[in-house]
Parts: structure tokens; sequence; C-alpha cells
């Protein structure tokens, strides 16, 4: 599986790098100016630190990388955390930045998208938005930590949000609402 994880400037960027550490097999990060910001304001990490976990990293604004063209495969773009801005952007067709042009090759080629939205309140222009893009096909999930799971750590909602992320593209986590009772 080849996933493509995209960082947006929006705060949340802690789920974005859980996500990066779990998710098995190839994965090319790409990252808006605004996203490296919040990656070291949240975390005190610099972009490069994040490269155990990828195959390379690319800047938003390159938009020569080869996943801008629907003929570079992947499986999945998965942006993790999504601000509005990018939301808006991806819905309405602009795909000025590398994060929204993989966006939009993924729905014109009908891979799969996951929009993890970190932003609250949501407006209804937002609302509307998101409302598009699932009618083209792509996953909207708000950063929405399962507090079923009893979780007893700011990791542990984490990690459950980023299980509920990775079984939306394939990857089985085990780990869901009352697992241990299906086994």
């Amino acid at each position: 599986m080849r996933t493509i994880v995209g960082f947006t400037g929006a705060s949340g960027v802690a789920y974005g790098v859980e996500f990066l550490r779990r998710c098995p097999d190839d994965k090319f990060l790409i990252s808006s100016k605004w996203g490296r910001h919040v990656l070291n304001e949240e975390l005190g990490l610099k972009i490069e630190e994040l490269r155990p976990w990828v195959k390379d990293i690319y800047s938003d604004s390159d938009l020569a990388a080869p996943f801008s063209s629907g003929s570079n495969h992947f499986d999945s773009l998965v942006v993790i955390p999504c601000s509005v801005s990018t939301l808006a952007k991806i819905a309405n067709g602009i795909g000025d930045t590398l994060i929204t042009r993989v966006a939009q090759v993924a729905l014109k080629e009908r891979r799969r998208l996951v929009i993890a939205l970190r932003e609250t309140p949501l407006s209804s222009i937002a609302l509307e938005n998101a409302l598009k893009l699932s009618r083209e096909g792509a996953i909207i999930m708000p950063i929405s930590p399962p507090h079923y799971l009893k979780a007893e750590t700011v990791s542990d909602l984490i990690e459950g949000y980023v299980d509920k992320v990775l079984n939306v593209i394939g990857v089985e986590t085990g780990n869901g609402w009352k697992q241990g009772e299906l086994d």
C-alpha cells in the first residue's frame, strides 16, 4: 500500500505524527509551510525528524513532485490534520499546492481521500465544503477521539483516533469498540 500524508497548518499535528508512525508500507509526507510551523510549535519537532517513518518528504510548494500526476499510483491520501482552508480549496477544485493537487488526483482517479478535519466550530461554508467532498467520495473524519475506549492519557485518545483512520484506509488494527467480544 502507498499512502500520501498531508500536514496542513491546523492544530493537532500529533495525530499526523502518530499516523505516520503506525501506518505500514510506503508513506510519503507533504507538509505545508504552516504544517511545519505547527509541528515545531506543538511538538518541538522539525520535519526532517519524521524521515524514519516515510520514504520521502515533499514541500507543499513542489508542484513538480511525482504524485501531482495521476500516472504515479498511490492508494490513499490522508490529510491529517486538515484545516478548513485546505478543505475549501480541495472542495472547490483549487490545486495550487501539492496537497490540494494530490487531492484533485485522488478525486479524479477515485482513490481514497481522507480528510481529518481539525477545526471547530464549523461554519456553514465549511460544512457545505465537507458535504461537497463527501458526495465526491472523500471520507470526512473530524478529529474526534473515541472516548468509549476508556482512554487514560491524551496519547491513548490520539492512538484511538489513528486506529479509526487506519481502519478506513484498509489497515486492520483490531482496536474497536467491544472488539474483544468478536474474538
